[in-house]
């Protein structure tokens, strides 16, 4: 009889050892999170949802068949996946309570997780360069901007960030773990994870953080250098209606790169404080869980187009 509790015991323990431990917002009231697993799966479904109706009118409407719509789409299918990679396991959580999720769980989730948010970081850096052109080499838009080379683009960016990932997870999940590993996060998040590694992990971290500045930060120096010769063109346009126009071009861009990027900065690139652990969760939210929701608002309510677009949708639906 001993002996079968102590096997059982030994059992669980290596089960322990071999998973990871989601904690994900279990330091709040009952209440909280009851309150919370509802507001997330509104949240989700309306991700899902507004996502997959830009997809439609993109594909369905003959006036948003530029590169910039196709951008648009290619990053809204993209807000589906990469949305779809945390959201239902935080609801699995919140529903079900089973905080564990097993070792090669948790390396799935991290490379689709980063290949999806590394290939948004490009994708954002493209359509900031659709806009330079657009801007600022108007006459050669249309010889420059076609559809075969958004398409390229769109599948070297997924390419890039999907190899890219690989190395990283590799270079994570290599290392040795020990003990219970609980990660005090609501996804497995890689800086997380590799807190939890036994064995030094300097190398690790230099090779992460270079991934991160070729798959991050490059794009987003990118998306400012197009920013600044756009807003240069813009200034030397004579008229102020002429600027108005040109600038409205860029505004839901411009919010989406600053909630996209400005959130995953501070998480990821300022001092890390242990007094506030909460607070890397909090933001992690913001590019994790509210981008892909609210990108669809973005683009469909300060776009005239996408709205003419979707009027003609529900006109055609009620005919």
């Amino acid at each position: 009889m001993i002996t079968s509790k102590s096997a059982r015991y030994e059992n669980q323990m290596k089960e322990m050892e071999s998973s990871f431990i989601l904690l994900g917002f279990s330091d709040l009231s009952a209440v909280h999170q009851g309150s919370l697993s509802v507001m997330f799966l509104c949240i989700y479904l309306m991700t899902l949802i507004g996502n997959a109706l830009i997809i439609l009118l993109v594909t369905i409407d003959p006036l948003l068949q530029t590169t910039m719509y196709l951008f648009l789409r290619n990053l809204s299918v993209v807000e589906i996946l990469y949305s779809s990679v945390s959201l239902p396991k935080l609801l699995d959580i919140f529903f079900s309570g089973d905080k564990h999720i097993s070792f090669l769980g948790c390396a799935v989730q991290s490379y689709f997780f980063y290949t999806f948010g590394r290939t948004e970081c490009i994708l954002l850096a493209l359509m900031a360069y659709d806009r330079y052109v657009a801007i600022c080499i108007p006459l050669r838009y249309n010889v420059i901007m076609t559809r075969n080379l958004c398409a390229h683009l769109s599948t070297i960016a997924l390419i890039g960030a999907s190899l890219e990932s690989v190395g990283q997870i590799a270079c994570i999940f290599s290392l040795s773990y020990c003990g219970i590993n609980i990660i005090n996060h609501f996804f497995c998040d890689f800086l997380s994870v590799l807190g939890l590694a036994c064995t030094d992990t300097f190398w690790n971290q230099v090779f992460i953080w270079t991934c991160i500045t070729l798959f991050a930060i490059v794009p987003l120096i990118l998306i400012l250098t197009s920013y600044i010769r756009i807003l240069s063109s813009i200034l030397r346009i004579p008229s102020k209606t002429g600027r108005i126009k040109a600038l409205s071009t860029c505004s839901s861009h411009m919010t989406s790169v600053i909630l996209f990027f400005g959130s995953g900065i501070i998480t990821y690139l300022r001092p890390k404080s242990s007094l506030w652990p909460e607070r890397d969760k909090f933001l992690g939210l913001i590019y994790t869980v509210m981008t892909p929701m609210v990108n669809p608002l973005i683009y469909s309510l300060r776009n005239q187009e996408v709205k003419t677009a979707f009027r003609k949708l529900k006109n055609r639906h009620c005919l």
